[in-house]
């Protein structure tokens, strides 16, 4: 306990001291519930750095601003989603899928066909990438420039928070997607790693040759081998051979570094609390890296994901987690917590093969592709 007041004082000095007594003291008791769950993990990742115990302070800071700035509204949600968490998993849960452009031009436009929502049956609603992308090709939306702006052509941010609280007040929840393995060479933190910044450099995975670069493609698979082979890419300005699993303007994050998995939190939290549900966490699998592997379901990605997980349950409880790995089937189950991590990973994962399979089953009356798939 004593250790757990040491971390709470400066925070209820801090982005807590405008708060109610009864909102610091739910704070306190999520504190002694959720922070042993985070600290395991973070301590995994990062606990031989000499600047650990400062990381984990800024990490709290980051958490109890967002309790602090979450609205009235939201935090009743939370409360309400303690008496039913397993919402999800109920049979008359119904989703539906879309892009808001193609079902209804705009956000707003969303929000004008929600009796339609509504005469379906749906109570949950997942809406494509609609975070800003960098302009041209974006890889479908999923080479995000800015994670707290939404595409102009579809809204802004105070668009996004209106339509999940009329969206709530109609008994339907959002999800969105997040990508958390890489943004857009568009993004402000890679454009000022491009103008030389060091600090950002290392928000990023970056070589001085192609050495480091080589020894790692000689177990690495392509994920477009036909447009974008390789997973380097050499840009001339900073003289940097950066890693870009995906596509050259998709540069993958250096989790390595505490720094960027404070702001992907803070992103996540900032997204909560704007009343996002679901955050679809785009291509987790390949958050970690480790020589001589194919880089992908590291144990690491795993503990990245754990820790988003009990930090964000510190200031966004009813937030529900949803992996997006495509890998094999029995990798598949560790994205839901397994070992000491059960129940504290991702509550849901999604595999395209797997639905196009059981839609396939269904459809035809015949397993064979399903048990292929899971074989």
């Amino acid at each position: 306990m004593q250790e757990l007041d040491e971390l709470l004082e400066p925070l209820l000095m801090g982005p807590l001291r405008a708060m109610g007594q009864a909102e610091q003291e739910l704070f306190a008791i999520r504190l002694a519930r959720w922070w042993p769950e985070a600290l395991r993990p973070l301590r995994q990742l990062y606990g031989q750095r000499p600047d650990f115990t400062s990381h984990l302070h800024h990490l709290l800071h980051i958490v109890a601003t967002a309790y602090a700035e979450r609205s009235v509204r939201l935090r009743r949600r939370d409360l309400v989603d303690l008496h039913g968490p397993d919402w999800f998993q109920r049979a008359e849960a119904i989703g539906y899928v879309c892009y808001a452009d193609r079902f209804a031009g705009n956000l707003p436009g969303v929000g004008e066909r929600i009796p339609y929502l509504k005469e379906l049956g749906i109570n949950y609603l997942h809406l494509m990438p609609l975070l800003r992308p960098r302009a041209g090709n974006s890889d479908g939306g999923y080479a995000v420039a800015d994670y707290r702006e939404v595409a102009p052509r579809l809204g802004t941010m105070a668009d996004l928070a209106d339509l999940a609280a009329r969206l709530h007040d109609n008994g339907i929840r959002l999800c969105i997607d997040m990508v958390c393995n890489h943004t857009a060479k568009e993004h402000e933190w890679a454009q000022k790693a491009l103008a030389g910044d060091e600090y950002f450099q290392d928000y990023f995975l970056m070589f001085p040759d192609r050495t480091l670069p080589d020894m790692y493609e000689q177990s690495l698979l392509e994920v477009f081998p036909d447009f974008a082979p390789g997973n380097f890419t050499y840009y001339e300005q900073m003289d940097r051979w950066v890693w870009t699993t995906f596509n050259e303007f998709q540069w993958d994050l250096n989790y390595t570094n505490p720094l960027v998995l404070a702001e992907m939190v803070d992103n996540i939290l900032f997204l909560a609390n704007q009343g996002v549900d679901v955050l679809r966490l785009d291509a987790v699998a390949f958050m970690w890296k480790r020589m001589g592997t194919i880089c992908q379901n590291e144990p690491e990605a795993h503990l990245i994901l754990q820790a988003f997980r009990a930090l964000t349950r510190l200031a966004a409880p009813s937030l529900i987690l949803l992996a997006e790995a495509i890998v094999p089937p029995r990798e598949l189950i560790p994205y839901l917590g397994v070992g000491p991590a059960t129940n504290n990973e991702c509550e849901l994962a999604y595999h395209n093969v797997l639905m196009v399979m059981l839609w396939s089953a269904l459809a035809e009356r015949n397993v064979r592709l399903l048990s292929h798939a899971l074989g």
